[in-house]
């Protein structure tokens, strides 16, 4: 039994050394598929227009209340730029006169505030509306 038991493990590791370099072939050894030709390319004189879009189909037509509304205030030379969706107000740019713009946003839709330097905050969890009461 002890015999058979080592004779066992013999064969598997032999059989993983035949196996092995034959799956291990490098890309270059293996046929490449037949490829398309290349598309030819027109002549740069003359641009072709592109064609129309075709019309979204019916009841698609997009929510003109889900567009953002932006306020534009100019003070001396400071902009404040205010978004909001549905009378909603969500996020205020403020562009000082000497300095860096820096975002305000009202991630949780209660009226408060925080300053961000930069919007892209990198990654964040999805926080989606679920209910309201």
């Amino acid at each position: 039994m002890y015999m058979n038991c080592h004779l066992r493990i013999a064969i598997g590791v032999l059989a993983l050394g035949i196996a092995l370099p034959a799956a291990a072939q490098s890309p270059g050894d293996r046929p490449l598929p037949a490829q398309a030709p290349a598309p030819k390319a027109k002549p740069a004189g003359k641009l072709q227009p592109l064609p129309e879009p075709p019309p979204p189909p019916p009841g698609m037509d997009p929510d003109p209340s889900l567009e953002p509304q932006v306020t534009i205030r100019k003070r001396d030379k400071e902009v404040v730029e205010e978004f909001r969706i549905r009378g909603r107000l969500y996020m205020i740019k403020v562009t000082p006169a000497h300095g860096v713009p820096y975002y305000l946003l009202d991630e949780s839709g209660r009226g408060d505030f925080s300053r961000r330097d930069t919007y892209d905050t990198g990654t964040r969890p999805p926080m989606w509306v679920i209910h309201q009461f």
